[in-house]
């Protein structure tokens, strides 16, 4: 397994696993929305994890200027963090958390932040296993007008 930056010779693969991220979202959206994050300012940051050549897995990093618990800002915060599920239990996530925190301290962040849906069990359990603390439960409401 190698975890590095992702070059656009990965995009095509990385939108697909972006779509099994978030399947509600099409692929068009997916790579359209990537390709402006990637070319924004601050970019989005993105590091891959290839297995025999194949990507398995990405971690993106956004700044944001606001986290719940951290008191620095900006403040780095995973935007998606997956791994394909027949690649999951090698440790490829916690290679991708590995580097990505890696780069935040390289530029100086003191913190990043992150998040998961309160009925992601496996997110929460693996964000506790790579030593992040919960600091908040949120729910989240909606009005149709």
């Amino acid at each position: 397994m190698r975890v590095r930056r992702l070059d656009s010779a990965d995009i095509p693969r990385w939108v697909e696993l972006r779509a099994e991220l978030w399947p509600d979202q099409s692929r068009d959206e997916l790579d359209a929305e990537g390709r402006v994050a990637l070319a924004a300012d601050p970019p989005l940051i993105v590091f891959v994890a290839e297995v025999d050549k194949v990507l398995a897995g990405f971690i993106e990093l956004g700044l944001r200027s606001v986290a719940e618990g951290c008191s620095s800002s900006p403040v780095p915060y995973v935007e998606g963090w997956y791994v394909e599920a027949a690649s999951r239990r090698h440790g490829i996530g916690g290679a991708l958390m590995h580097a990505a925190e890696s780069w935040c301290r390289e530029l100086g962040y003191r913190e990043f932040g992150s998040d998961a849906l309160a009925d992601n069990h496996l997110s929460r359990i693996a964000h506790a296993a790579l030593g992040f603390e919960e600091v908040e439960t949120l729910v989240v409401f909606r009005k149709a007008l």
